[in-house]
C-alpha cells in the first residue's frame, strides 16, 4: 500500500472517531460547556447573527433564535438529547434483533419461517407512520421517540444476524458441540454469538447516524422531543420559516446532523473492511 493510501485509510478512521468522541464528550458535559441554559430567553437579543457577521456579538457565537435563546447552548444540549435517544434505541434494537436473529438461524424450520415473516412485516411497515400513530396516542416525548425508533428497528438486525447464524450453525464446531450434548442455549450464546460480533459492531456503528437522523426527522415534524427541550431536529424546524433572514437557526444544527451521520457511515465502512476477513485480504 502506498503512503497516500495509508494516510487516506487512517483519515477515514481518525476523523469519524474524533467527531463522535467530541459528540459524546459534549453530551456528557453539556451543563459545563454550554454558556447559557438552553431555555434562557432574551427578547431584546432575538435573531442576533453569529459573531462574525454584521450585527453579531461575541456573547452569542452562533447567534440567537426568535426567542433570543443562544444557538450554541441549544446545540450543545441538543447533542445530549439526540445521542441519548439514539444510543438507547440502538441498544434495544440490537439486543432484540440479535437474539431473534441467532434463535431463528439456529433453530431453523417453522420457527425460522415464522420469525422471518414477522421480520418481513416489520420491514414493510412505514416507520414514520408508526411514529405518528405513537405520538398521537402516547403524546410526543423522550420515551415515545425511543419506542417508535425501536418498534421496527430490530428487524434489520434480525435479518442480517439470522443469515450469519444460519451459516455458523452448519460449522463443524457447532456440530461437535451438539454431539457431546451441549444445550441449544449454550451453543447460541457461547459458539454462535461470538462469531457474529464483527457484523453486530458494524451494524451498531452504522446505526448511530441513522438513528440520530430519524430522531431529528421526528422532532422536525413535531412528533419527537417536545419543546422547550432542544434536539437538533427541532432546532432545524424552529428556523425553517426564517431561512432568508435568520439562516443560522437551522444551518448549524443541520451541519451537526450531517457531520454525525457521515461520521457514523464512514466509521462503519472502515470497521466492515477491517473486521471482514474477506475484505481485509484485498
Amino acid at each position: 500500500m502506498t503512503r497516500w493510501g495509508r494516510i487516506s485509510r487512517d483519515l477515514v478512521m481518525i476523523l469519524p472517531v474524533t467527531v463522535l468522541a467530541v459528540l459524546i464528550f459534549t453530551a456528557i458535559f453539556a451543563d459545563v460547556l454550554a454558556p447559557y441554559p438552553y431555555n434562557k430567553t432574551a427578547l431584546p437579543e432575538r435573531l442576533t447573527p453569529p459573531a462574525w457577521c454584521e450585527g453579531g456579538s461575541t456573547k452569542h457565537l452562533l447567534g440567537t433564535d426568535t426567542l433570543g435563546r443562544d444557538i450554541l447552548s441549544r446545540a450543545i444540549y441538543g447533542a445530549r438529547v439526540s445521542l441519548s435517544v439514539s444510543l438507547l434505541a440502538i441498544a434495544i434494537t440490537a439486543i432484540v434483533g440479535t437474539a431473534l436473529g441467532i434463535f431463528s438461524g439456529y433453530m431453523g424450520g417453522r420457527t425460522d419461517a415464522f420469525i422471518m415473516r414477522v421480520v418481513d412485516v416489520a420491514l414493510s411497515f412505514p416507520a414514520l407512520l408508526l411514529a405518528i400513530l405513537l405520538a398521537v396516542s402516547l403524546g410526543p416525548g423522550f420515551f415515545t421517540v425511543i419506542f417508535a425508533l425501536s418498534a421496527l428497528g430490530w428487524a434489520g438486525y434480525a435479518r442480517i444476524i439470522r443469515g450469519e447464524a444460519l451459516r455458523i450453525s452448519t460449522s463443524d464446531f457447532v456440530a461437535q458441540a451438539q454431539v457431546i450434548g451441549v444445550s441449544p442455549g449454550r451453543i447460541m450464546l457461547r459458539h454462535i454469538f461470538p462469531n457474529i460480533l464483527n457484523i453486530l459492531i458494524v451494524g451498531i456503528t452504522l446505526s448511530v447516524g441513522a438513528m440520530i437522523l430519524a430522531e431529528s426527522a421526528m422532532s422536525y415534524l413535531g412528533i419527537g422531543i417536545p419543546p422547550p427541550v432542544p434536539s437538533w431536529g427541532s432546532m432545524v424546524a424552529d428556523g425553517r420559516n426564517s431561512l432568508d433572514s435568520a439562516w443560522w437557526i437551522s444551518t448549524f444544527p443541520g451541519i451537526l446532523i450531517g457531520m454525525v451521520v457521515m461520521s457514523g457511515n464512514f466509521l462503519g465502512d472502515w470497521l466492515r473492511d477491517r473486521l471482514d476477513p474477506r475484505l481485509r485480504q484485498l
